[in-house]
């Protein structure tokens, strides 16, 4: 399941790679990386996708979550992740950070 969820998930190039060099030079901008870009993103065109783990159907799936990867003007792309009325957007770094510690099971619930 971890596994066709996380390869939807990767899709785009530029949220590909668990680990890129960005590292501590970006760690000062991580405070509020987003700041400009709140009112600058536009949503109305995203593809939402809802991912399914293998074997089941949309009705399986208790709260369903979509994501949609969103190009923004400044080349890069955006992540944004909505569930009922909330939508969170995610920039690139954060997006790998979250894909990694994904695979790396730091979410996996401990029992």
């Amino acid at each position: 399941m971890r596994a066709t969820v996380t390869r939807m998930m990767e899709e785009p190039g530029a949220t590909r790679s668990a680990t890129g060099g960005e590292g501590a030079a970006h760690a000062a901008d991580a405070a509020d990386d987003k700041a400009a870009l709140r009112d600058e993103i536009d949503l109305s065109g995203a593809e939402w996708q809802r991912p399914v783990a293998a074997g089941d159907t949309p009705a399986d799936v208790g709260e369903p979550f979509e994501i949609a990867f969103v190009p923004h003007t400044d080349g890069l792309t955006y992540v944004a992740l909505r569930q009922a009325d909330t939508t969170l957007i995610f920039t690139p770094s954060e997006w790998r950070a979250f894909i990694a510690g994904a695979k790396d099971g730091e979410f996996d619930t401990p029992w």
